[in-house]
């Protein structure tokens, strides 16, 4: 699309400021419209843990992707990327989460990615802080993790030196999209782009809506807290048969679940965790590594889902003026490297590197589907 020069991204969340970087370092003439604050949305609360460790090729190769990026930034001095394996597990008795993670593995391996299957005798070798009566488990060895808001930050920082001209506590509505561009209503007046990317997380669907393009996306609350200090080794660690996760983080642990399998209304959402969350997540820690702990702090926050799971990235109109970026299901930050580049080379290039897997417009916009949590093992 050699003939789009000016770009607008809405939404100053990973994907976004990422997409805008790369837009302007391929020589587009960017504008990145942000409500509130950089990362001030679903991505400053996203949990920061990266991995690879996926089944399907396109996923694999996407998180891939990711994971190299993540770690350049961290060589260059950017942000600071931590190496730490991704561990995840079937309890005893749980022969479903287990059937699916010893079916996972080999594809994971088939596509390049170094995981490895683990029996209880190994995986309780390995782990020996972990306190959990384990079927079968898998690590993730290409995995760590890192502050979501830092990378958000660093990317808008560069953003800005590439040549973005970064406008925040600036809202806008989509005024019109049309084959000679796409207009934007500042509150100051409309401004028109060649191209615009909507990365607006749980309000994307809004946005969209009111310009006339529907599509296939739920906002779902999920919740997640920071213990105190504890003494542990452990690693990133998914429990399949509780549906919760944990990573180290600030020497405490940060514990993720809470999801919420409805649709939440991205205007009136509760953004502070429920008791019974923390209660029963410091009761997890409790059990899985034998330390009694308190809650440093715990909130909530907004995630997207889709009706297949997969995201939706690319164009919602035949002339390919108008692009979207959500349907993360709680992947976003992980993958952000990858897909914001991704868009970006779609626009400026017309490359897709296999996301068109994931082009919008394989849904009406008007599906009825429920709300899965984006780590179930359940297909």
């Amino acid at each position: 699309m050699a003939d789009v020069v000016s770009v607008a991204v809405v939404g100053a969340g990973a994907v976004g400021v990422t997409a805008a970087h790369d837009l302007a370092v391929r020589g587009r003439d960017v504008t990145l419209f942000e409500r509130d604050e950089v990362a001030s949305g679903a991505s400053g609360r996203a949990a920061g843990i990266v991995y690879d460790a996926f089944a399907e090729d396109r996923d694999a190769a996407v998180a891939a992707r990711a994971l190299d990026r993540f770690r350049t930034f961290d060589d260059e001095g950017a942000i600071s990327f931590t190496s730490c394996p991704y561990l995840w597990f079937a309890r005893d008795g749980d022969e479903r989460s287990a059937s699916a993670i010893r079916e996972q593995v080999p594809r994971m391996c088939e596509h390049g990615r170094d995981v490895e299957l683990l029996d209880a005798v190994e995986l309780a070798e390995r782990f020996p802080a972990l306190d959990t009566a384990v079927e079968v488990g898998a690590v993730a060895h290409d995995a760590g993790y890192l502050d979501p808001a830092s990378y958000v930050t660093a990317m808008a920082d560069r953003a800005r030196t590439a040549g973005v001209d970064v406008r925040t506590d600036c809202a806008v509505a989509v005024d019109r999209w049309h084959d000679e561009g796409v207009g934007l209503d500042t509150g100051a007046g409309v401004e028109s782009f060649d191209a615009v990317v909507v990365a607006a997380g749980a309000h994307t669907k809004r946005l969209l809506a009111e310009a006339g393009a529907d599509i296939a996306m739920k906002p779902y609350r999920v919740q997640a807290l920071v213990t105190e200090s504890v003494d542990v080794d452990v690693p990133t660690t998914f429990d399949a048969t509780e549906s919760y996760y944990f990573r180290p983080r600030e020497g405490g642990l940060l514990v993720g679940d809470g999801v919420e399998t409805r649709e939440a209304n991205p205007d009136t959402w509760d953004p502070e965790a429920d008791s019974e969350f923390v209660e029963t997540s410091l009761q997890r820690v409790q059990d899985a590594v034998g330390a009694t702990v308190g809650a440093q702090r715990a909130w909530a926050g907004l995630c997207t889902a889709t009706p297949d799971r997969n995201p939706l990235l690319g164009p919602v109109d035949e002339s390919e003026t108008l692009f979207v970026a959500t349907g993360w299901h709680g992947h976003g930050f992980m993958r952000s490297p990858a897909l914001g580049e991704a868009v970006a080379e779609w626009i400026a290039e017309g490359e897709t590197r296999g996301v068109e897997a994931f082009d919008p417009r394989r849904f009406d916009g008007d599906e009825t589907f429920r709300v899965v949590e984006g780590m179930t093992l359940d297909e």
